[in-house]
């Protein structure tokens, strides 16, 4: 079937920015579910800065063929780096763990969550508009 080009570069880069908001909730929960335990250090999920960059230079398109466009673009090269931040204290279990700061992470990453699937809707909304002959 041929494509139809209805998903365009937004739709790839939401769709990114989903995945890596899914993946920074799922390490942000983990280092709260690792509160107590002895000796772990908090790891933390990279992504903003060379999302940002990819969205600012715009999603560039690789055509193909003649008769089509592909989606390879740059959001393709995007990935998400775990960095561990090494023990501050040294006293203690060396747990380094803040609740009070992975908590503001995770809420700052709901906000940014749910902000992408507004955009996310209001796309498929205006699909759905479009399909529907303007009715």
């Amino acid at each position: 079937m041929k494509d139809l080009g209805i998903f365009d570069g937004t739709m790839k880069a939401l769709q990114t920015a989903l995945d890596f908001r899914v993946a920074n909730q799922k390490t942000i929960s983990s280092n709260i579910a690792n509160l107590d335990t002895p000796g772990y250090v908090p790891v933390k999920l990279e992504f903003e800065q060379d999302l940002n960059r990819a969205m600012q230079s715009g999603v560039k398109l690789a055509k193909t063929n003649s008769s089509h466009l592909g989606s390879e673009g740059e959001l393709d090269g995007i990935s998400a780096r775990v960095v561990r931040t090494p023990s501050r204290a040294g006293i203690g279990d060396q747990n380094e763990v803040n609740l009070d700061e992975e908590m503001i992470r995770m809420a700052e990453n709901q906000i940014h969550f749910e902000a992408v699937i507004q955009a996310l809707n209001k796309k498929i909304s205006l699909l759905k508009y479009v399909a529907q002959d303007g009715r």
